[in-house]
């Protein structure tokens, strides 16, 4: 199967902001390695790190955490929406909302360990069992063209992205 990244000329600018961090085609590769760096990461921290904000209006490390798994979640969905041909615009999730009401800073770090371990998994799964035919069909997301392929690839980035913010901002 063809996994290679996205053809980024077909897409707005911010794509590749996430896709280029993905640092090979070899995506299911990629999506197991770079889910075991983050859950290293998270699972070594302890609660006082796991609650601490950089600035007053930033978010806890464990609500980027969560942000992480709810994104996922939402990018399987518009994976799965396009590939089954739901031409339906797909809407745009404010993170803001969804970290607010996610009570993330109560959860036990383990437990979003496994919730994560689950989420990929189950991405995984879902890649595995598309067509070669769908990865290129194209949608719309927030508002923006997008494709399979490049949600994939969009959804690894995310977490890559999201964990160097941890790395570099909250572990000092």
């Amino acid at each position: 199967m063809n996994t290679n990244k996205p053809d980024l000329s077909l897409f707005p600018a911010y794509i590749a902001k996430y896709v280029n961090l993905v640092k090979t085609d070899d995506l299911y590769t990629e999506l197991y390695k770079e889910s075991i760096d983050t859950i290293d990461v998270l699972s070594s921290l302890d609660e006082e790190t796991l609650l601490f904000k950089y600035e007053a209006n930033k978010w806890t490390v464990k609500e980027v955490f969560q942000h992480i798994i709810d994104t996922e979640r939402i990018f399987q969905y518009r994976i799965l929406s396009i590939a089954r041909n739901h031409e339906t615009a797909l809407p745009g999730f404010d993170e803001n909302i969804f970290a607010e009401n996610s009570f993330a800073d109560k959860r036990n770090v383990m437990d979003m360990v496994r919730e994560f371990s689950m989420v990929r998994g189950s991405t995984v799964e879902l890649l595995k069992s598309l067509s070669t035919l769908v990865w290129d069909k194209m949608g719309v997301a927030n508002n923006n063209p997008t494709s399979v392929r490049s949600i994939a690839y969009m959804l690894l980035g995310h977490e890559i992205h999201h964990r160097n913010v941890i790395e570099k901002r909250y572990l000092l």
